[in-house]
């Protein structure tokens, strides 16, 4: 009996001894457990403002594009300029030979003389008969002649006198000259070709480039946003409110100046489904040359939004998600929609997060539902540093 009393002992303590290291090994794991917990960064939402940027590809054109044409007939004896030179207004550009219109300048210079000549003869005439009227030695009538030979001789003078300007002028149009400060364009023809007023192709193109016009064009739908915008009444206020534009040059590089919005088309192409604007740049440096392909970028100021980092988000079958976690430290995949414009490397949510909301800034893709994070809580200030 004894001996089976201290069995029974045994076993007794036995078993609460197992059961203590069951309790203590328990422990352990969910020690051990916690500690293996990854961590991630998080980041709290709140509303922020930004600048959402369109971009528009765009052609430049000079503020004015003219074409040189001669005015007279002749051969090229000099070209003054060359292809993309930068010229002045008035600046000489070619020289046409010009030895019939020097001809005639000194034609015209000689019929002035001979019509003075004749002036003064007539003149001699009216004063030698007007006496001999007055005395009653000769009619009236040889008076009359002689006044009448005299205007006609002042008629021819002044005749003459039209005859050396507008020879002159047919010499200076052998030097022919640039109308604007611009840049010279191509120039098909060389010294010796035969030019006209008539030739198909002109001398070349002088491009005033102190202003310059990017052309872009307004989809449909933008198109209609902005009739619909309530900031103006007329186009002209409309255009008024609009804010400055940027130019993203070839290199992607930024144009230093910021340009206006100054013309938009209301007449839609039936073919391409879109309307053209027009915005002009500042381009004194001569930088920007006709002709060029660009970026229109406008900006639009918005306030008030959830912006999330690019990197915070993922794709899925055409769909974007982001990961939330929740107060008990598990994630959740939800569905995001966002705005088609960045603001930088930030997305705009549109729809699925909300102010308040915490977020997985990093690995979003490899994080399931309910997995258990550990969250390293960043700063606002931080993630959105380079928000500008």
């Amino acid at each position: 009996m004894k001996t089976t009393q201290k069995i029974g002992t045994l076993l007794m303590i036995s078993g609460f001894f197992l059961a203590s290291c069951g309790s203590n090994d328990d422990k352990s794991a969910q020690s051990a457990a916690a500690g293996q917990l990854k961590e991630y960064k998080v980041l709290t939402l709140e509303q922020r403002s930004a600048t959402l940027n369109t971009d528009y590809p765009a052609s430049i054109q000079g503020q004015q594009n003219i074409e040189i044409r001669p005015r007279v007939e002749g051969y090229i004896e000099k070209i003054y300029v060359d292809e993309g030179a930068v010229v002045k207004a008035g600046q000489p550009l070619f020289k046409i030979n010009d030895p019939q219109y020097e001809q005639a300048v000194r034609t015209a210079k000689a019929g002035i003389k001979t019509a003075e000549a004749q002036v003064s003869t007539a003149k001699l005439a009216v004063v030698k008969v007007k006496p001999l009227v007055e005395k009653d030695i000769v009619s009236a009538y040889e008076l009359e002649s002689a006044q009448y030979t005299y205007e006609s001789a002042l008629a021819s003078l002044a005749q003459a006198k039209a005859a050396l300007v507008n020879a002159q002028t047919n010499l200076g149009y052998t030097t022919v000259t640039s109308p604007v400060n611009g840049v010279v364009g191509s120039i098909p023809f060389r010294l010796g070709s035969l030019v006209s007023s008539a030739n198909t192709d002109a001398l070349t193109t002088v491009s005033s480039i102190g202003n310059v016009y990017a052309y872009f064009a307004f989809n449909e739908k933008r198109l209609l946003a902005f009739t619909k915008d309530s900031t103006g009444k007329t186009l002209g206020q409309k255009l008024a409110k609009l804010p400055e534009v940027s130019l993203i040059l070839a290199d992607g590089s930024s144009y230093p100046g910021k340009g206006k919005i100054e013309t938009v088309n209301g007449l839609i192409n039936t073919e391409t489904g879109s309307a053209n604007i027009r915005a002009r740049f500042p381009n004194p440096q001569g930088l920007i040359r006709s002709g060029s392909s660009v970026t229109v970028r406008i900006p639009n100021e918005i306030s008030n939004a959830i912006l999330i980092p690019q990197s915070a988000t993922f794709e899925l079958q055409d769909k974007q998600f982001a990961v939330v976690v929740g107060k008990d430290g598990k994630t959740k995949n939800v569905a995001i929609t966002v705005n088609e414009n960045t603001a930088g490397n930030f997305f705009v949510v549109e729809t699925g997060l909300q102010a308040g909301d915490q977020i997985v800034l990093e690995g979003v893709a490899t994080l399931k539902d309910g997995t258990q994070i550990k969250a390293n809580v960043q700063q606002a200030e931080t993630v959105f540093a380079d928000l500008k």
